[in-house]
C-alpha cells in the first residue's frame, strides 16, 4: 500500500506548509529551474528563514511583512519621542493652553446676553480644565 499524508515523515509535512507560503517556488519547478529534491535540501539545510527565500515569498505574504515593519518602525519611533519629552516643560505648555482657553471663554461670556440667575455672580468655573500642578 502507498502512503497517504499521514505517513509523511514531519519534515516532508513542514516542507508542505513552506511551499505554501512560498508559491512561486512551484513556478521554479515547472519552469524547470530548480528540482523539489534540490528545494527540499536547501530547505533542509538553510531552514525557512533565509535571505534565499525572500524571491519566492507570495506578494500578500510580503506586504503583510511590510506593514508589519512600519507599524514596528512607528511604534519605535513614538517611544524615542516620548523618552526625550521633558514632562516639566509638557506641564508648562498645558497650563498655557489652560488659561488661554479660560481667556477665551471670559471673552465669550461678555458677548453673550445676561441671563437672569437666582444666584449671585456666574456659576461657570474659572478654570474648565482640572489639570494640578505637582
Amino acid at each position: 500500500m502507498g502512503k497517504t499524508k499521514k505517513d509523511l515523515h514531519p519534515s516532508i509535512a513542514q516542507f508542505k506548509e513552506f511551499v505554501k507560503k512560498h508559491p512561486r517556488l512551484v513556478k521554479e519547478v515547472r519552469a524547470e529551474r530548480k528540482t523539489w529534491q534540490e528545494l527540499y535540501e536547501d530547505w533542509y539545510l538553510f531552514g525557512e528563514e533565509d535571505e534565499g527565500w525572500k524571491q519566492y515569498r507570495d506578494a500578500e505574504e510580503e506586504s503583510k511583512e511590510e506593514q508589519k515593519e512600519e507599524k514596528n518602525d512607528f511604534l519605535t519611533k513614538l517611544m524615542q519621542s516620548l523618552k526625550k519629552m521633558d514632562m516639566n516643560e509638557m506641564q508648562h505648555h498645558i497650563s498655557n493652553v489652560n488659561s488661554a482657553i479660560a481667556n477665551i471663554q471670559q471673552v465669550i461670556q461678555q458677548f453673550q446676553p445676561n441671563k437672569p440667575s437666582g444666584g449671585a455672580g456666574p456659576s461657570a468655573p474659572q478654570h474648565p480644565f482640572g489639570f494640578r500642578k505637582d
